[in-house]
């Protein structure tokens, strides 16, 4: 997996979508809500599953994505501090279902030596 900005999606990550490629997509109402939409459709018609975070009650959101994760209207300001807990979340439990350690993860010392 790799994380990238929505405004990004048309420069080469657009070549990787398929239906066995997911979306995870954070479409808040805020200033780019509008353009991350756009994203949004244009993988949907290129097959890809969508999974997005947005703020409760979006509608659209619902008809747009296979799956939505809902987060409460909050300031614009705080908004990606509440939507990385739903992530956070997501990985956790994906980490915990494929059975990995997740308070020993591999290769991360609790410490770095500098030399």
């Amino acid at each position: 997996s790799e994380a990238y900005p929505g405004g990004e999606m048309k420069h080469g990550p657009i070549a990787l979508l398929s239906e066995t490629f997911p979306i995870f997509g954070i479409m808040t109402k805020d200033q780019l809500y509008d353009k991350m939409s756009s994203n949004i459709e244009e993988a949907k018609a290129r097959g890809a599953r969508i999974v997005l975070i947005a703020t409760e009650g979006d509608e659209h959101a619902k008809d747009l994505a296979d799956d939505v994760m809902y987060v409460p209207n909050t300031m614009e300001l705080l908004e990606p501090l509440l939507n990385t807990i739903p992530l956070q979340l997501f990985a956790y439990y994906i980490a915990v279902g494929l059975g990995r350690d997740v308070d020993r993860p591999r290769n991360l010392a609790k410490s770095v030596t500098v030399e």
